[in-house]
């Protein structure tokens, strides 16, 4: 028996992910915990809300606020580890050493953007894996940006010597012994010295409250999502969808995610559906012709598996990374986010939902996704670490 360390931001898409992993291990007869500053999410997530199965270690989260809604680009790019990315490890680094002491893993298992997991186990000469949650970083996001990259070097210079091994060389975003990639080469291209394991998709609640009576098995379903962290830029963008849905009404049913409320639509409506959350994975199981979205990686994932094309209008972070790759893999159309009409969001939708070779590529990226084996792949992998160690 092995002890692994999750360690993990407080971040659903980052946290779902390895949720499948750390039962695999568990219901293999490993010990499995967590450090994260969200102790209350990782157990919801995990499916333990009380607690029971469901080690974790608090550790201290980022300070408070929230990112100015307008930044793009590399400006934006810049702000997230600014203000979010280098304080969160900072914070978080007390609270892992002190689940290392206490836990005494055999191997960290630190998310890609969780730096503390991986510099507190550097500095405390346990083994750590990474836990790539989105391929964006494998296509180097920062080429063509010198003065940026320089400046993040710089800055995960000091961070290192703050809370990581001084003498250590390693690049805390990727392990020198392992690294899980949530993806596949089909969707991301190929990377040195990464092993894909494909989306870890496990089971969720199935969304009993969902109205399910309200699809129409006559007409495609549509889903159009922003995710749960986009609620403060996507009102526009939402109703330029609804318009698009609207004028396809004859042959196509939208069902809208509207976290923020940001959305009117009259009762009893029968062509848009518009709730706060959605089931999502029992939604693509039912059957989805498309799938409009921000380009979030979990969420473009989760499309392909179940072999279903996207328009994709990525915000900001490593969306446009991630959008770049489903439109170069065929599986999908690009809009901008910040400009698109309804007339030219219809043209996207019209085309994968009546281009074949969308839909095609979708299939082949969700067979290539499937085969690479999820979460037994992915713990199996951990396990070998753990061997070779021992």
């Amino acid at each position: 028996m092995s002890r692994f360390l999750f360690v993990v931001p407080p971040l659903t898409g980052h946290i779902n992910p390895v949720v499948g992993v750390a039962a695999e291990l568990a219901g293999r007869g490993h010990r499995v915990a967590w450090a994260c500053s969200d102790p209350a999410l990782v157990r919801r997530l995990a499916g333990q809300d009380a607690g029971a199965g469901a080690e974790v270690f608090a550790c201290a989260g980022a300070p408070e606020g929230s990112r100015p809604p307008e930044l793009r680009g590399p400006e934006a790019l810049r702000f997230l580890w600014e203000w979010y990315l280098l304080p969160l490890a900072e914070a978080m680094a007390p609270g892992v050493r002190a689940a290392v002491g206490e836990f005494r893993p055999d191997v960290v298992v630190a998310d890609q953007q969780a730096f503390a997991g991986a510099l507190v186990a550097e500095r405390l000469g346990v083994p750590w894996a990474t836990s790539a949650t989105t391929s964006a970083e494998f296509t180097d996001p920062l080429a063509g940006l010198p003065k940026v990259r320089e400046w993040l070097a710089e800055r995960l210079a000091l961070l290192r010597a703050s809370v990581g091994d001084p003498a250590g060389r390693a690049d805390p975003r990727f392990s020198p012994r392992l690294v899980l990639a949530f993806s596949a080469p089909e969707l991301a291209g190929p990377a040195d010295g990464v092993r894909w394991v494909g989306p870890s998709v496990a089971a969720r609640p199935a969304g009993a409250g969902f109205p399910w009576e309200w699809l129409d098995a006559g007409r495609t379903t549509v889903l159009v999502t922003l995710g749960t962290a986009n609620t403060d830029v996507g009102a526009r963008f939402l109703d330029v969808c609804v318009q698009a849905l609207r004028e396809r009404a004859d042959r196509v049913q939208g069902v809208v995610v509207d976290p923020g409320g940001t959305l009117r639509t009259p009762g009893g409506d029968k062509d848009v559906l518009v709730v706060p959350s959605v089931p999502q994975l029992a939604l693509l199981e039912r059957g989805v012709g498309a799938v409009v979205c921000h380009a979030g990686h979990n969420t473009v994932c989760e499309a392909l598996w179940h072999g279903v094309p996207l328009v994709v209008a990525p915000i900001r972070d490593d969306q446009p990374v991630v959008a770049g790759q489903v439109a170069e893999a065929g599986a999908g159309v690009r809009v901008r986010f910040g400009r698109v009409g309804a007339r030219r969001l219809g043209a996207a939708l019209d085309a994968v939902l009546d281009g074949p070779g969308h839909r095609a590529a979708a299939m082949r990226i969700g067979a290539a996704f499937r085969a690479a084996g999820g979460s037994p792949a992915a713990a199996g992998h951990l396990e070998e670490l753990a061997r070779e160690l021992s």
